[in-house]
């Protein structure tokens, strides 16, 4: 196997490989950028005109997406998987990799779309060098830009696999890429609603590709994921790596559970309290009148939406950030 097939042992190890470019016996060209960062470049008479980037470790202790990354190149560098679409694998925050911890100063994933600038540290220095990789690969005109961004979550949920659809100005969700994650064995999307400050957002508002940011399962330790199945996942990754992909109809996101953003709740001080279990799972379904945080200034959260869900509760997170979203059942309509 070609020594850059083994990105995440380079990445754990925190070793710059000698070799920064290697070829396969095909003729694919693996090309380490920098630390966590492995470019693949089909030959081109194969190409299929497919910019793919997938990223993983923004939370370094969410270890099954980062797993399936660290397969899919072995296959790639032992000449299994034949690449014929340009692909960019990123693992976003090596160090937090290292430790075993979701970061080591703060979220990254709460540091794009110019958040990065606003601050200092390793992970603000780590966000702008991932939005400068995904810019510089996704700068080729004329070919059609995808990303996913693969993470698991800090609690359970009822909907185990999911997706975040990014929002920005002048752009509708697709049917056809949702339809392709129901292929991939996502059950439910949330459809945002506004500007986001996260990896996926910022490469669907600024750089034009389709994004997503998947939910896979529950953070758990690496090698301790048998729990988690993302075979479905995989396959779907092979058959776009590979130029191999079953054709999918947009009828098919009928499939999947569709969800908006009714409201945010933002964390604005310490006396911020949260009224939920601890263990609460995602997409817990909350009666209309549940009250549902408190803060300063006699600010209050009350469930108003009839069939509203909580997803990502996290009273811990910095104020001025949000400590968990609404979410309410959305219609298939506002697709295009």
């Amino acid at each position: 196997m070609l020594a850059l097939g083994k990105l995440l042992e380079l990445t754990l190890a925190d070793h710059e490989p000698a070799a920064k470019i290697q070829l396969t016996q095909e003729g694919v060209r693996l090309r380490w950028l920098t630390e966590g960062a492995l470019e693949v470049t089909p030959p081109a008479a194969v190409d299929t005109g497919l910019d793919l980037l997938l990223s993983a470790g923004i939370h370094g202790n969410e270890t099954a997406p980062i797993e399936l990354l660290d397969l899919l190149l072995h296959e790639i560098a032992r000449g299994e998987l034949k690449p014929r679409a340009r692909l960019l694998f990123l693992f976003g925050n090596p160090e937090a990799m290292r430790r075993g911890e979701r970061y080591v100063e703060q979220d990254i994933n709460r540091l794009f779309n110019g958040r990065h600038e606003q601050s200092s540290g390793r992970e603000a220095l780590r966000a702008g060098e991932l939005e400068r990789l995904a810019a510089n690969f996704f700068a080729q005109p004329g070919r059609r830009r995808l990303h996913y961004d693969l993470h698991t979550a800090i609690r359970g949920s009822k909907i185990e696999q999911f997706a975040l659809y990014p929002w920005a100005e002048g752009r509708r969700h697709s049917a056809l890429e949702l339809a392709r994650l129901h292929a991939a064995g996502i059950e439910a999307v949330l459809l945002q609603n506004k500007p986001s400050i996260t990896f996926s957002a910022y490469t669907y508002a600024a750089l034009g590709a389709e994004a997503f940011t998947l939910e896979l399962g529950k953070a758990r330790p690496f090698g301790q994921n048998q729990a988690v199945n993302l075979d479905r996942l995989a396959n779907h990754l092979r058959a776009l790596i590979a130029g191999s992909e079953p054709p999918v109809e947009p009828a098919d996101v009928q499939h999947l559970q569709l969800f908006a953003v009714a409201r945010e709740v933002i964390k604005h001080s310490d006396a911020f309290q949260l009224h939920l279990p601890q263990d609460i799972e995602n997409f817990t379904e909350l009666p209309q009148g549940y009250l549902l945080a408190e803060d300063i200034a006699g600010t209050r959260w009350v469930v108003e939406e009839e069939g509203a869900r909580v997803i990502f509760p996290n009273p811990r997170v910095q104020n001025g950030l949000r400590a968990a979203i609404l979410i309410v059942p959305a219609d298939a309509a506002q697709l295009a």
